[in-house]
């Protein structure tokens, strides 16, 4: 079921929400609850958007997006959609950052 909704919000985002805020949104993840009830979605944002802006056109298009993962994944209840900011790349881009640093100074070094 996670893969679905990941799959079909991110398809949503391309096609049908025209919304210029989430235009460099990607969704890495989605994680469902055991009982359906609540969806957390993981996203990420590519270029220089705020990302407070992004939550906010992300909460104005929660109930477009419910309406139409119900019709798409023929759900009678759809789960409640909690937009999470995924920072898992951004530390890992930070890290990388950091090793290449500390290898430029050890090839510095006498």
């Amino acid at each position: 079921m996670a893969d679905a909704i990941k799959a079909e919000i991110a398809s949503l985002l391309v096609r049908k929400i025209n919304d210029p805020r989430l235009s460099n949104v990607i969704i890495t993840s989605v994680e469902v609850s055991d009982d359906l009830g609540q969806a957390r979605v993981l996203y990420s944002i590519l270029g220089n958007e705020e990302p407070k802006n992004v939550a906010k056109g992300l909460e104005s298009s929660k109930g477009f997006m419910r309406s139409n993962l119900a019709r798409a994944l023929e759900l009678r209840h759809v789960p409640v959609l909690d937009f999470r900011l995924d920072l898992a790349g951004k530390k890992q881009a930070e890290m990388e950052q950091l090793l290449r640093e500390i290898i430029k100074d050890d090839d510095s070094s006498p």
